[in-house]
């Protein structure tokens, strides 16, 4: 929920009062699905509950033609304020994110040497695979991409060809389970 509100809220800080189906178009051309734990589909809820929360207001109800009325929303006071803190908490978070796999190697014998090789075998081409998708991705973005957003790309980047990294030793140890110990 945390990255839900930072990206409604520095969105509605950068691009001011905006409507939520704005916000949704502006998550879904950004793909922040792909690079935050952000669902688009959960920022109508986000934004009335924040409302309700006093971070961010209703502005006005618009109605174009035929379609639905649409309410604006634009950040508050507490807003900015729960923003500035927001952006704090996640530069200060340096926390590395457990992940089940290091469980997994702990009882990974329980499956036997050739299953549990295969799945490693399966998880590294998943992640060669995304890291392919990044690159075409960050190529097709280039031309647009702020010199910040460059960054966040390289950073996925990295992060994908750490993990391929790390497979390739793992599946290295597997390949002689007779060592194992």
């Amino acid at each position: 929920m945390r990255a839900t509100r930072l990206f409604i809220l520095g969105a509605l800080a950068d691009g001011g009062p905006m409507h939520g189906h704005k916000i949704l178009a502006s998550a879904q051309l950004d793909r922040v699905e792909l690079w935050a734990d952000v669902k688009p589909g959960s920022l109508y809820g986000a934004l009335r509950r924040m409302a309700d929360e006093g971070v961010v207001e209703v502005v006005r109800t618009e109605q174009e033609g035929n379609l639905p009325a649409r309410t604006v929303y634009g950040i508050t006071d507490k807003g900015r304020t729960e923003l500035v803190s927001l952006i704090r908490s996640v530069l200060a978070d340096t926390r590395l994110r457990p992940d089940p796999i290091q469980l997994v190697l702990l009882h990974g014998g329980e499956l036997g040497p050739d299953e549990l090789r295969t799945a490693v075998q399966g998880r590294h081409a998943a992640y060669a695979e995304q890291l392919g998708f990044w690159r075409n991705l960050r190529a097709e973005a280039e031309p647009y991409l702020t010199r910040l957003e460059a960054v966040a790309f390289d950073y996925t980047l990295m992060q994908l060809e750490t993990e391929l990294a790390w497979h390739d030793r793992l599946l290295a140890e597997l390949a002689n389970p007779a060592e194992q110990a």
